[in-house]
Parts: structure tokens; C-alpha cells; sequence
């Protein structure tokens, strides 16, 4: 199968589920070494956590962050030796990161250390319950706007998501965030507020933004191997400079996750593969365009359905 017409995908904070890698460890020696140099990288065990909990823990989100990453980067691993390579990368949010590292912007061990403290700075820049997010769904980016811009009355109410044409997540003060739900749920759409910790994606994380600058300007970052879309302008990084600056912005930026996949659309990308755990990124695809395949490989049930098919595809092109 023609390379260029496959994207990988790395999902976002949201997707941890207790158990998940434990399959990909037991059958994969690269995907246990991936867990090992985690683990052996943060000083704890990480991959304890993602395995078997405590499920309060695996929430907090300085630990998520590092799990889905680590989850990620091996299930990446075990599809690269496998031979399976794809023509993009692209990642919700945090999955830019896994992205980066697939695409040998930086290192694993880099990655994993530098989303553990933006986990820890994105909860520590506003105090718990100052702040919440919401999903708008069913309304056009720019009425999301407009409901924003109407329930703000001074506090900071931005729409921090925009995941598919059918669901636009906002972030910003709790009560701002809770009447703008009530106004698009006047506005005969509905709307949820969401079990998060914290209001990512808006410009109450400036505290957050300014720490991780200072971090990652640390960091060794080298040109891409691979395009990566990022999240904040939806087109391609192909700079380590414009790497390293586009996951800064990135904290209180939006992610324009919709937009992403339309510029991978219109590059010809006919497969998308979510690596990593759960299946957010796939139902998302399914509200962008169904006409795509979309395949995931978290576990080896998964792994070995997206090889099978990626190996049909070869053999029929």
C-alpha cells in the first residue's frame, strides 16, 4: 500500500483506561522496553499505573499524560517493526508529542519527562474548580464563538477543541463555561460539561504556557523525519524551531483538530491509524468524513486487524 495515503494519529488526554499497553508488554519485547525506559525515565512505575491503576491516579493528569504518551510511543514501536510506516503524524494535543516522537523530533525520554511537568503546570495554573470545560455539539465554530463571546461577561470563555464539524469542546471560568452550555442548550443544541480537572486550551493556562517554554527551549529538538501536523495552525511542521514553538502556543491555543484532518485529506490521505490507546481519534474521523478507513492499534487484537488490512491493501495495489 502506498505510504502517502496513511496518516498515524496519537490521541489526547482522555483515551487512559486501566490495563492499557499490559497486552502490548506481555507480547512485544520493544513495547516492554518502551514501559522499562519510561519507568527507568520518571523514577516511578509508570507502566504500574497504566496496567493496573489505581484508577485516581491514572487520572491525575501529570500521570495521564506520560501514560498515554508511553502507551502510544509503543504501540508506534511494535507497528514499526512490523514494517507498517505511514506519510504524516498528527496528534490531539498531548498525541503531538507522541507524534514528535515518531517523527524523531525528540526523544522518548525527553517527551515523557517534558509532559509530566506540562501535566503538572496545566493543573497547577488555576486553582481546582476555577475552571472547566465544556462540549458544544451540533454548531458551526463560529456560533460556538458567538456563545462564548455572550456568556464571558468579563471572564474567559474560548473555544479550546474543534474536534469534528459536530463537536466543538470550550474552556475557560466555570460559570462562564456553565452559562455558555446553558445558552447553546437554548439555542436547541446540546451541550455537556465535561469531568476534567482543568481548563486546557485557553488562555487561563498562560502560568502553564511560560513554565514549559522555559523547558523545552532545554531541549534538543531536530528537524522532523516526517511532517506533523500541529494542533494550533492545522498544517504541517517540517522545522525543529517550528516544532518546538508550535507545542508552546499549543497550551493556550486551540486545537484545530477538524482542520487538521481536512489539510491530511486534501493531501490524498485515504487510511488514518490511531496509535494508541482507545478509539476517541477514530470517532472523531467518523463525524470528519466517513468515506476515510480508520483503523487503531492499541492491543494486539487491534494491531493484527490494521496489519491484515494495510497488508490486503498492499497486495492489491
Amino acid at each position: 500500500m502506498n505510504q502517502s495515503s496513511i496518516a498515524f494519529l496519537f490521541p489526547g488526554q482522555g483515551s487512559q483506561a486501566i490495563g492499557m499497553g499490559k497486552d502490548l508488554a506481555e507480547r512485544y519485547p520493544i513495547a516492554r522496553q518502551t514501559f522499562e525506559e519510561a519507568d527507568a525515565t520518571l523514577g516511578f512505575k509508570i507502566s504500574v499505573l497504566c496496567f493496573e491503576g489505581p484508577e485516581d491516579q491514572l487520572r491525575l493528569t501529570e500521570n495521564t499524560q506520560p501514560a498515554i504518551l508511553t502507551v502510544s510511543v509503543a504501540a508506534w514501536r511494535v507497528l514499526n517493526e512490523k514494517g507498517i510506516h505511514t506519510a504524516f503524524l498528527a496528534g490531539h494535543s498531548l498525541g503531538e508529542y507522541s507524534a514528535h516522537v515518531a517523527a524523531g523530533t525528540i526523544s522518548f525520554a525527553d517527551a515523557v519527562r517534558a509532559v509530566r511537568n506540562r501535566g503538572r503546570y496545566m493543573q497547577e495554573a488555576v486553582p481546582v474548580g476555577t475552571g472547566s470545560m465544556a462540549a458544544i455539539l451540533g454548531m458551526s465554530p463560529d456560533a460556538v464563538t458567538g456563545v462564548c463571546s455572550d456568556a464571558a461577561q468579563g471572564e474567559v470563555c474560548e473555544p479550546a477543541n474543534i474536534n469534528s464539524p459536530e463537536q466543538i469542546v470550550i474552556s475557560g471560568h466555570t460559570a462562564a463555561v456553565e452559562r455558555a452550555a446553558k445558552l447553546a442548550d437554548e439555542r436547541a443544541k446540546r451541550a455537556k460539561v465535561l469531568p476534567v480537572s482543568a481548563p486546557f486550551h485557553c488562555s487561563l493556562m498562560k502560568p502553564a504556557q511560560e513554565r514549559l517554554a522555559v523547558d523545552l527551549q532545554a531541549l534538543t529538538f531536530s528537524i522532523p523525519k516526517l511532517p506533523v501536523i500541529c494542533n494550533v495552525d492545522a498544517i504541517a511542521v517540517t522545522a525543529s524551531d517550528a516544532a518546538r514553538e508550535a507545542l508552546v502556543r499549543q497550551v493556550t491555543g486551540s486545537v484545530k483538530w477538524n482542520q487538521s484532518m481536512q489539510w491530511l485529506i486534501a493531501q490524498g490521505v485515504q487510511t488514518f491509524v490511531e496509535v494508541g490507546p482507545g478509539k476517541v481519534l477514530y470517532g472523531l474521523m467518523r463525524q470528519i468524513d466517513r468515506s476515510k478507513k480508520c483503523l487503531n492499534g492499541e492491543d494486539e487484537a487491534s494491531l493484527n486487524n490494521t496489519l491484515e488490512f494495510l497488508a490486503a491493501q498492499a497486495q492489491s495495489a
